[in-house]
């Protein structure tokens, strides 16, 4: 079977929305239902953040969802329980997002099995060296069909993302600026200058643009230079302030959602 992932990228170009939220947040067992709720609202995408006591990458509105979590009782073996009894309900592609220690503290080879099992496609490992993962993380993604999805900064240095751009299928996570998560994104100039650079590369794979998409505005001008966009701390706020999931991701995509 296809990996759900390359089949969005084959029959998507443009326009791709990705949605992140961590996994227990804010209730323990709210994780499928606003994983339902996002499949049936015209996301395209989702990554599910695997709760960590200390996510670097993360700015304050995705660390306390994370404190949250934690604190509410969820863990990486009850995040693949959840999903394994919600699988043959969810049709869209669905990444995990996580911080080594967790997955090591897991075991590598069980977290690529259970990726698997659970219909995962694909994982992003923020912390991970490129040198640990050719070691210790291919031959398991491999075995067990998962694809493993790199981050770039505008400061990756070229040699380097070509290198990412061999191993990272079928998309490289472009962070929009050396920040953390939740930070806003002023302008776009640098990040234009930035891509310039990339399409001379003319890489494999399709982008992704991540940090700091929060409206639609932000949404629209980073479709215009990558494939799609991530928008996780916006969605997080959602979930904080008991905001309508269907009508923020209608304000993000202009298009009509289902009520749910």
């Amino acid at each position: 079977m296809k990996n759900k992932l390359d089949q969005l990228f084959e029959t998507k170009e443009k326009d791709i929305l990705s949605i992140y939220f961590t996994a227990g947040y804010p209730k323990i067992n709210d994780t499928i239902s606003i994983l339902k709720t996002l499949q049936q609202n015209n996301v395209d995408l989702i990554e599910i953040g695997i709760p960590y006591s200390d996510p670097l990458a993360d700015g304050p509105v995705i660390q306390k969802a994370n404190q949250i979590a934690i604190e509410n009782g969820m863990s990486l073996s009850l995040v693949f329980e959840q999903l394994n009894d919600a699988k043959s309900e969810i049709y869209i592609p669905v990444i995990l997002m996580g911080y080594l220690n967790v997955i090591l503290q897991f075991g590598v080879e069980h977290f690529y099995e259970e990726c698997s099992n659970t219909n995962i496609s694909a994982v992003i490992i923020p912390d991970l060296p490129i040198e640990e993962y050719l070691t210790h993380h291919k031959t398991y993604a491999e075995k067990h069909a998962i694809k493993n999805v790199f981050l770039i900064t505008p400061t990756t240095l070229l040699e380097r993302i070509k290198l990412i751009d061999t191993l990272s299928s079928p998309f490289i996570y472009v962070v929009s600026s050396n920040s953390i998560t939740g930070n806003s994104i002023t302008n776009f100039n640098g990040l234009r200058d930035f891509y310039i650079q990339l399409n001379k590369l003319q890489l494999k794979n399709k982008t992704l643009i991540g940090f700091g998409i929060n409206n639609s505005t932000k949404f629209e001008d980073a479709c215009f230079l990558s494939n799609g966009a991530i928008i996780g701390s916006a969605f997080i706020k959602v979930l904080e302030n008991k905001q309508a999931i269907p009508e923020f991701i209608h304000s993000i995509i202009k298009t009509k959602t289902i009520a749910v």
